[in-house]
């Protein structure tokens, strides 16, 4: 990874399926997709500083302008100092 990214933290219990920097817009981002807790989800995980002038809605918005999340599934968004990440695409293995 560029270093951009080299800190993001993993949950202990959260296994990593895929991980790749790429671009949302002029936003550089890291997708990831991911299994939690019986759960399969998806990522886009922006810097904070990068995107700090967006309201929480505003980012959402730009998260669900990708063709990558399902225009009827929910998002789900946790900002933190380093890192905000947009959740997407839940799918539980008992849906099967």
């Amino acid at each position: 990874m560029s270093g951009k990214f080299d800190a993001v933290p993993v949950e202990s219990d959260t296994a990593i399926l895929v991980s790749l920097e790429m671009k949302l817009y002029e936003y550089k981002i890291l997708y990831q997709k991911w299994v939690w807790d019986g759960i399969y989800g998806e990522s886009f995980i922006f810097s904070s500083a990068d995107i700090a002038s967006l309201s929480d809605d505003e980012l959402k918005a730009l998260g669900r302008s990708s063709p990558m999340i399902k225009p009827e599934g929910s998002v789900t968004l946790t900002r933190g100092e380093q890192y905000a990440f947009l959740n997407f695409n839940f799918v539980s293995m008992d849906d099967g």
